[in-house]
């Protein structure tokens, strides 16, 4: 198990630690920046080997962790990290998507889980919520079970690949527009999500799934406009 030292606590509120494994160093650069001008103490590794070292030395509350290293197997540092210290928040990241191995790495405890390409919006979202369950230090930090995991990951996708489909097909989004849930009967999505998407309620799906991207809010912009009018 790895010894990770204490970091003396006091009475100061001290920024959110934020330790960032991305062996990509424009992409570990980007993530830096934006993370820090929220406000987190970033730091950065570019290796697996270099992610643990940085963890003994100073721990951190939340790991921002690609999954694919050039020495280490990322789910690997992640299985030391969290059976180290639980109470560290996953955000994993990868080029690599697949639902089994989004819910491989929820297993492990992942809190969350973003396909590259994301977007600035998107990480800051993801690294935030990250925060807020690790200061109310709820139960429910640990995995879920593997079904739920699943289940809410695929939901995630589809909504994403149906607001990519509007943005990108005009009969797609004539579709959706004016075909309403039942335009939407061929994805894996439950009624709730469905209605959501058909209201343009972009709180349910900013608090489901996270931020959009410009590409992504097309349609909910259009959809709230035509319902405006």
């Amino acid at each position: 198990m790895i010894a990770v030292a204490e970091r003396t606590r006091t009475a100061e509120k001290t920024s959110p630690n934020v330790l960032v494994m991305e062996d990509d160093i424009s992409v570990a650069k980007g993530l830096e920046m934006v993370l820090s001008e929220e406000g987190y103490d970033v730091s950065v590794a570019a290796t697996g080997q270099a992610a643990l070292e940085i963890f003994r030395e100073k721990g951190c509350d939340v790991l921002v962790a690609d999954l694919r290293l050039p020495d280490i197997d990322g789910m690997d540092v992640v299985r030391l990290i969290k059976s180290a210290r639980p109470d560290t928040i996953v955000v994993v990241i990868t080029g690599y998507a697949s639902v089994d191995l989004a819910v491989e790495s929820m297993k492990l405890g992942a809190f969350d889980y973003l396909p590259k390409p994301f977007t600035d919006d998107q990480i800051k979202s993801a690294v935030g919520r990250a925060v807020k369950q690790k200061q109310a230090e709820l139960p429910s930090v640990s995995a879920p079970k593997a079904a739920t995991v699943e289940e809410k990951l695929i939901q995630k996708r589809e909504i994403f690949r149906v607001l990519n489909r509007t943005a990108e097909d005009r009969d797609s989004w004539n579709g959706t527009m004016e075909g309403g849930s039942e335009a939407l009967r061929d994805y894996h999505l439950s009624d709730e999500a469905k209605a959501a998407i058909v209201s343009a309620d972009l709180k349910w799906l900013n608090e489901q799934i996270g931020e959009l991207s410009q590409k992504q809010l097309l349609y909910i912009y259009k959809r709230m406009k035509r319902e405006a009018w």
